[in-house]
């Protein structure tokens, strides 16, 4: 069974190299909507394959971190990155080009990651990101699977490199939260009463 929790966040970028001179020269935004999709053949303690609850938690807050943000290729101008940095609280800066399809990639390797590294209590069971659906327009989206996100011809993504700016992690319910991710903390779900 496939379950789907949809998240939307508002971001700015540049997507050097694309083919539409807009889309390459000029900064512009988005109102992207992110569907993640989890499967399993089991049910829960609750007859869910995955709480939508917990969802609202950590994986929220990492989604969210995109929200009124500026995503930053590491690759791009050292300038343009220094300026963007100094005239926005929030930005984060990838080792990818932030297209849709890359978004989708890094929000996979970000959201298998975390789920990896949780604890289920509540007789969850093999329990798998499916894909990453990223939205970037109402007729265009880009969906991942794993191994698109873990392509090397697509461009590696190590979490190592991927930089939240201090007012994106500070607004994290756990401010340490990437941090733990890339320390690979374990994480404990809340359990059910």
């Amino acid at each position: 069974m496939i379950i789907r929790k949809m998240f939307k966040f508002e971001n700015a970028h540049v997507v050097r190299g694309c083919s539409t001179v807009k889309c390459r020269s000029s900064i512009h935004g988005h109102s992207y909507k992110v569907e993640l999709l989890f499967e399993s053949n089991f049910l829960d303690n609750g007859q869910m394959v995955y709480d939508f609850g917990l969802m609202k938690q950590n994986m929220k807050d990492l989604i969210e971190s995109f929200d009124h943000a500026i995503a930053l290729w590491s690759g791009d101008d050292q300038e343009y990155i220094a300026d963007m940095k100094k005239h926005s609280d929030r930005w984060v800066e990838l080792p990818v080009s932030p297209s849709a399809e890359q978004f989708s990639r890094v929000i996979f390797v970000i959201i298998d990651r975390l789920l990896s590294l949780t604890s289920m209590v509540n007789g969850e069971k093999e329990v798998k990101l499916h894909s990453v659906i990223v939205h970037e327009t109402e007729s265009g989206y880009a969906q991942c699977f794993a191994e698109d996100a873990y392509s090397k011809e697509m461009g590696d993504i190590n979490l190592h490199e991927i930089i939240f700016s201090q007012a994106v992690k500070e607004a994290f319910n756990d401010s340490k939260l990437f941090e733990k991710i890339k320390d690979e903390i374990r994480f404990v779900n809340v359990r059910s009463v």
